[in-house]
């Protein structure tokens, strides 16, 4: 029999050894197998397709030649770096989100199931006579289940993930920052390949016909050289002369027939696609600015660096108050509601809570270090900020200079264009038949083409350092952010924004410092009132989830008003979109085709057709009446 009980034991414990060693077994063997596997061809040539059609997804086809409005709404939408900023933008402010979440109690609901082959439970023996009780008993089932959900609170993790959440709420603008500098470099890119590109393409024709002259003037001049009708060293100066003119062409048709290219790159146009650019007017280039001191407190105001560099201040400081916050003693309170199948218990639902109090002391040793370490840590920030302040005042003067010189520039390149110009419509009217008039008619073709390279050179240069100078200065090239808007309407923004800028030039305005004016709507034209309230319901919905604030009491009026006019059992139906300001007033019209007797909803659906047409337009008003640090056209001549 007792042999029987230990061979039962022994088959026991080896079947309890191989259930408990072979899972390990299992893992262990398997972690031996694992080798490198190269991806296949086909996995890469996947990668590539799939890429390949996310880079171009989504994107409107150029179906016309494309303006400088264009160009730069087609960066801002599909540039893929752009793209890139405006997600790392978007995570952080998802981090923020969930960083606000570590802040809350922790509330932990658990359930389990617990099986033994045996009985728990032992002998035991007193505690004042030390006599054992030889009676096994237990008071556990070999099988129960439990279930619990516990709350627990600590002040130390509250206080710490306060701090945490506030830094990460700086890192998002920190991103947004970011964000900004990379849209004022995509503009400024974008602006240098335009006029380039442009400049190439308006000579490009020129060009080609001037160099097929050339060849065949280099030709006459050999063949007349062949046959003594001119001096051999008349026609090799001739011939150099050409043969320099045509280099200089060529070297000039190649330095602006890259930017079309880059242009290309910049705006994500698809290999293959051909455009073209429209023939925009040339604006005229405002003079350099004379104030600089107030250009350099501007630039001081609102350079993301700088702004940057803010938002890091205050990280610090919050990481330095993470570290005293440690040092505090931490209450932690808990409290949950327990269950428990096991039927020898005497009360299977029961609740508990309790309170405690804990001090890590060693952390005071740390106060000294850490003082230590905050005064570093602030000098180095301060050093870097000046640092940063200093040379951002540099750029400020080297942009203005730069923009001075360029423009100083432009204006000998289109003086000396215009008498390279007089002096071939001089030498076309003076040629004769003698061969040195025709080749002298030719080369002062070529000179005057060169000319008109330098020229367009010279003012896409200008342009750059006009455009550079307006990025020295922190300004952003949107009033607001236009990610909601399609093409067109991005488009008509841009327009908007960039013919104010032409026009004031540098009387400029900062919309960092102040948030979005709010609206107060009203509408009229509608006799109804219960439909007048319904469309003013469903105008403050929509125009709040475009981001514009509604406050009926104190907003700027913002005015809907219907018009309608009946012809041939139809009507025509003529909203006009008015925001009256302190500063001006502002209209655009949206007119549609309604039907004689029209439904309540078609005059709603009209009126929100409206609103969204006229969202661009409302938002720059919105913006110019923003409070706004300016500098007066008066002080800054230009």
């Amino acid at each position: 029999m007792k042999a029987l009980l230990s061979k039962r034991f022994f088959t026991e414990a080896k079947t309890r050894s191989w259930c408990f060693n072979a899972p390990i077994f299992c893992l262990v063997l398997g972690g031996c197998t694992v080798s490198p596997q190269l991806a296949t061809q086909n996995e890469v040539r996947d990668r590539v397709a799939a890429d390949t059609a996310k880079m171009f997804e989504n994107q409107e086809a150029i179906s016309g030649p494309i303006t400088l409005d264009e160009a730069l709404a087609r960066a801002l939408k599909y540039n893929l770096d752009f793209r890139l900023k405006n997600m790392e933008s978007a995570l952080a402010l998802g981090l923020n989100e969930l960083s606000k979440f570590d802040m809350l109690p922790r509330v932990l609901a658990s359930a389990g199931y617990s099986q033994r082959n045996n009985d728990s439970g032992g002998s035991s023996y007193g505690i004042e006579d030390g006599l054992e009780s030889l009676r096994p008993s237990s008071s556990q089932e070999k099988s129960y289940h439990t279930e619990s959900i516990e709350f627990s609170w600590n002040s130390l993790d509250f206080g710490v993930s306060y701090y945490r959440a506030r830094q990460q709420a700086d890192q998002y603008l920190i991103a947004e920052e970011r964000r900004r500098k990379v849209v004022q470099g995509l503009f400024q890119d974008v602006r240098a390949s335009y006029w380039r590109a442009l400049g190439a393409q308006r000579l490009e024709q020129k060009v080609t016909t001037t160099i097929a002259k050339i060849e065949r003037a280099i030709d006459q001049s050999t063949e007349a050289q062949a046959q003594q009708i001119i001096a051999p060293v008349t026609a090799l100066n001739y011939q150099r002369a050409l043969l320099d003119a045509a280099y200089m062409l060529n070297k000039r048709r190649q330095d602006l027939a890259y930017a079309k290219s880059e242009l290309a790159a910049l705006m994500n146009v698809p290999a293959g696609v051909t455009f073209s650019l429209a023939d925009t007017q040339e604006h005229t280039l405002p003079a350099a600015p004379n104030n600089i001191n107030q250009l350099e407190e501007m630039a001081l105001l609102q350079r993301p660096e700088l702004r940057e560099e803010d938002f890091r201040k205050r990280i610090t400081a919050d990481e330095t108050r993470k570290q005293i916050l440690s040092m505090f003693p931490a209450i932690n309170l808990n409290y949950g509601l327990y269950q428990d199948s096991n039927k020898y218990l005497y009360n299977n639902e029961w609740s508990q809570g309790g309170i405690s109090l804990s001090w890590n002391l060693m952390k005071l040793a740390s106060i000294p270090s850490l003082n230590d370490s905050r005064e570093e840590q602030e000098k180095a920030d301060t050093a870097r900020r000046m640092a940063l302040s200093m040379a951002i005042l540099t750029q400020v003067r080297i942009s203005v200079e730069r923009y001075r010189l360029a423009a100083s520039e432009f204006n000998l390149a289109d003086k000396a264009t215009d008498v390279d110009h007089r002096l071939s419509q001089y030498a076309r009217d003076a040629l004769s038949s003698k061969m040195d008039s025709e080749l002298e008619v030719i080369r002062t073709e070529a000179k005057a083409l060169l000319g008109d390279y330098q020229r367009a050179n010279a003012y896409a240069n200008s342009q750059i350092a006009f455009g550079r100078l307006y990025n020295t200065l922190g300004f952003d090239p949107l009033p607001y952010d236009g990610d909601n808007l399609d093409l067109a309407q991005l488009t008509t923004l841009i327009s908007e924004h960039r013919t104010q800028l032409q026009t004031n030039s540098f009387s400029l305005k900062s919309h960092l410092f102040g948030h979005q004016a709010n609206v107060s709507i009203r509408v009229h034209g509608i006799d109804d009132p219960v439909l007048k309230n319904s469309m003013t319901e469903q105008l403050v919905t929509m125009l709040e989830r475009n981001n514009i604030k509604v406050d009926q009491a104190v907003g700027i009026p913002l005015t809907f008003s219907l018009s309608r006019n009946n012809m041939n059992g139809l009507q025509k139906a003529l909203w006009v979109v008015k925001m009256d300001s302190e500063n001006n007033s502002n209209s655009v019209e949206y007119e549609t085709t309604l039907p004689q007797n029209a439904r309540a909803s078609t005059y709603e659906a009209s009126l929100l057709a409206a609103a969204s047409a006229s969202l661009p337009s409302a938002r720059t008003w919105l913006s110019q009446s923003l409070p706004t640090t300016q500098l007066s056209a008066q002080s800054v001549e230009m």
